[in-house]
C-alpha cells in the first residue's frame, strides 16, 4: 500500500510569476515524496497548467496511484528510460514538453534526474546537468522541481543539489540555498577523461572522415554491437569526426572499446568548447548545422565532455544486448 500524499505539500515553489523556479525536494519517505510532488502537480492542473512528471518508473507508479482519476491529464515519462544519458533531459524531455505549450504559459514539470542506481560515471553528467537547467530556462515560465532521495543520496550528491538549485524544500518548507553555485559545478564535473591504453586508436582528418566511420563501426561489431545501437554509434561517430575536421582544428583521434556491458567511442581534438550548453539545445528547425552534438546526446546512453584550452574530448557509451 502506498503512502497518502499529505496535504502540507511544499509552498507552490513557483518563484517569479513570470520567471524561472527550479527548487529541489529533500525527501525521506514515500510519504515525503507523495506529500512533495502531489500537490504540487495538481496546483498546475487547477491552474489549467501543462503538467509533465518525469521519475524513475517506481516513482512514477507511486505518483500515478496518488493522482487518480486525474493522472492521464499530466505527461508521465520513466526517467530511467527517457534521462538515462543526463545530457538528453534537457532537449529531449525539459524543453520537448515545455516547447510544445503556448509561448508564455506557465510549464511544471517534476524531474528526477538523479537517484541512487546511477553510476560513478553517470553522475558528473547528472551534477551538470542539473546546474545547467537554470541558464537553460531563465527567464521563462516554467518551474522544474527536482526530488532528491535523502536516505540513499550520499552527502556530496545532497551537497550538489544546494549548489545546482536556488531553493530547497524540506518538510514543507522552501528556503534559499546559501550554497547556491551552478557554475561553479559545471567547472568542477569538468572532470579528465583518462586515455584508454588497449582500445583501437585511429588518428583521422578530412580525407579519412568515411574510413574513421567504417572502423568504428567494425570495431563496434567486433565488440559485439549490433542492428540499431551499431548504427547509432556510426552516426555518432560520423557527427563527432566531423565537428573535429570543422571546428576542432581539421583533425582529431578516434579510439573504440569494450568496457563493462558497453561499446565506448571517444573523439579528441584540439579544439575548445566554450559553450556548456552546446548539443541540449532543440534546433530552430530554420537552422542550418549545429544538431552534431544534439544528435549525439539523443542517441548515445551516456556522454561525458571534458574541455580544456588545448583540446576536447568526447566519450559516448552505447549498451550492447
Amino acid at each position: 500500500m502506498t503512502a497518502a500524499a499529505e496535504p502540507h505539500g511544499p509552498v507552490d515553489a513557483l518563484g517569479p510569476a513570470d520567471g524561472f523556479a527550479h527548487p529541489a525536494l529533500f525527501y525521506a519517505d514515500e510519504r515525503e515524496y507523495l506529500a512533495g510532488t502531489v500537490p504540487f502537480v495538481r496546483a498546475g492542473l487547477a491552474a489549467g497548467e501543462p503538467v509533465a512528471v518525469a521519475v524513475p518508473g517506481d516513482r512514477l507508479e507511486l505518483v500515478r496511484e496518488a493522482l487518480g482519476d486525474v493522472a492521464d491529464a499530466v505527461c508521465l515519462l520513466d526517467m530511467r528510460e527517457v534521462g538515462r544519458n543526463p545530457g538528453r533531459i534537457i532537449p529531449g524531455v525539459l524543453r520537448a514538453f515545455a516547447d510544445a505549450r503556448p509561448p508564455g504559459r506557465r510549464v511544471r514539470i517534476v524531474g528526477e534526474p538523479i537517484w541512487a542506481g546511477r553510476t560513478p560515471g553517470e553522475y558528473p553528467a547528472c551534477a551538470q546537468h542539473e546546474a545547467l537547467i537554470n541558464p537553460a530556462f531563465a527567464g521563462r515560465r516554467i518551474t522544474v522541481l527536482c526530488p532528491y532521495d535523502v536516505r540513499h543520496l550520499d552527502a556530496q550528491v545532497l551537497a550538489d543539489a544546494r549548489a545546482t538549485h536556488p531553493t530547497v524544500i524540506r518538510s514543507g518548507v522552501e528556503r534559499p540555498s546559501a550554497a547556491y553555485d551552478p557554475e561553479g559545478v559545471v567547472a568542477r564535473y569538468n572532470q579528465p577523461l583518462p586515455v584508454v591504453p588497449d582500445a583501437l586508436s585511429f588518428a583521422f582528418h578530412a580525407g579519412t572522415l568515411p574510413t574513421a566511420r567504417h572502423t568504428a563501426t567494425r570495431e563496434a561489431a567486433a565488440h559485439g554491437l549490433y542492428g540499431t545501437r551499431l548504427e547509432d554509434l556510426a552516426l555518432v561517430t560520423a557527427e563527432l569526426t566531423t565537428n573535429s575536421v570543422v571546428h576542432g582544428g581539421g583533425s582529431g583521434e578516434l579510439r573504440v572499446w569494450a568496457e563493462d556491458g558497453h561499446v565506448l567511442c571517444e573523439v579528441r581534438d584540439a579544439g575548445r568548447l566554450t559553450d556548456p550548453l552546446a548539443g541540449r539545445r532543440p534546433a530552430a528547425r530554420e537552422q542550418r548545422g549545429g544538431r552534431g552534438l544534439l544528435l549525439v546526446n539523443l542517441l548515445a546512453d551516456l556522454v561525458r565532455v571534458h574541455s580544456e584550452p588545448d583540446g576536447t574530448t568526447v566519450r559516448c557509451w552505447f549498451a550492447r544486448g
